[in-house]
């Protein structure tokens, strides 16, 4: 991709890519992220891959010290990468639990 723009999917994909991340709110403000990990968890007998960010710039209910989770995945009609917050608890519990075992090793 020499040439183009990578795609935010590209771009935490890349293990060799540790750029910052923007992502827009509802408001449509831009938001920086670092990326922390991508992990992929099964979930309803499906791999599905999430991403741990943390914001660098202030979100309002996010500690400083906090990290959110989004899932990845590509939209299989139109090819539109998409990140979108996961909001199941149950899931990002999962996933973060998975991180921790992961960062242990």
């Amino acid at each position: 991709m020499a040439d183009m723009e990578k795609s935010l999917v590209d771009i935490l994909l890349d293990e060799e890519d540790m750029s910052d991340v923007v992502l827009y709110d509802n408001d449509d403000k831009a938001v920086r992220f670092e990326q922390i990990a991508i992990i992929p968890e099964v979930i309803d007998g499906q791999t599905r891959l999430y991403a741990i960010l943390q914001p660098i710039d202030t979100l309002d209910g996010v500690a400083e010290d906090e990290a959110l989770l989004f899932r990845v995945f590509t939209e299989e009609n139109d090819g539109e990468d998409n990140v979108v917050f996961e909001d199941d608890f149950d899931i990002a519990e999962a996933v973060f639990e998975h991180y921790y075992k992961l960062i242990e090793e």
